[in-house]
């Protein structure tokens, strides 16, 4: 398994700990904290799931079968 699968886990873990923004100070934009951090980590999911397909295409562990 490549080391790169873990950033596939910092979404997992940064959403699993809800201690962590469970709040509602800062606001953005009216936003409480609670519901703005959730809604972050969704471009930021993305963009880490392309950095591992990218990665794993790179290495040859991922087909295109088209």
């Amino acid at each position: 398994m490549s080391p790169v699968w873990l950033l596939a886990l910092i979404p997992y873990v940064g959403l699993l700990w809800v201690t962590l923004y469970n709040r509602a100070e800062p606001e953005i934009f009216g936003f409480p904290f609670f519901y703005w951090y959730q809604l972050a980590w969704v471009p930021i999911t993305s963009l880490l799931l392309y950095i591992v397909y990218r990665s794993l295409q790179k290495a040859g562990r991922v087909s295109h079968d088209d």
